[in-house]
């Protein structure tokens, strides 16, 4: 009888015990694919900024703690130094620059992201004043902020070769 005892006993101290376990948080919506969306949105919108020829308006699309990397140049940190770093190349009248992204990828966490693709930019080079065309490509990776907008955290590019002559 004893032992009949202890084990109904064992048995609703399992019981119990189950029904304490918390039941596992439901798994989060799958944004990726708006957040992708979301991410070439930013990036057009960034075009235009470029086409404005704003550089604090281009900063903007930085987090202020970003990395801006160049070709020949050190690594440019943080938001008023990549508007800094603008300022030149938005002051030299021949200067475009646009790109569009050919892959976007999203964590599962939604939370960073990359996007890769190619650029084309336009410049008047300054010994010899003869307005040259650059073609290359880029990654940039970004960070989704509180607000559920989406900011560079680092962004890298490189040209394909040598600029060549405007056409």
């Amino acid at each position: 009888m004893t032992t009949r005892k202890l084990w109904l006993g064992a048995i609703a101290l399992a019981s119990l015990l189950v029904g304490c376990t918390p039941a596992p948080a439901p798994t989060p919506p799958d944004t990726r694919e708006a957040d992708a969306q979301a991410i070439r949105a930013t990036e057009a919108k960034w075009v235009q900024a470029f086409a404005g020829k704003d550089a604090d308006k281009l900063a903007a699309f930085y987090t202020e703690d970003a990395s801006l990397l160049l070709p020949d140049a050190p690594v440019i940190s943080g938001r008023s130094g990549i508007a800094a770093a603008f300022k030149p190349l938005l002051a030299d009248k021949n200067f475009t620059m646009t790109f569009a992204s050919t892959r976007v990828q999203v964590a599962r966490s939604s939370d960073l992201a990359y996007s890769e693709g190619a650029f084309t930019m336009t410049v008047t080079a300054p010994k010899s004043k003869k307005v040259l065309t650059e073609k290359g490509k880029y990654v940039t990776v970004f960070q989704k902020q509180s607000d559920g907008s989406w900011l560079a955290v680092s962004d890298i590019l490189n040209e394909d070769a040598p600029p060549a002559p405007a056409k």
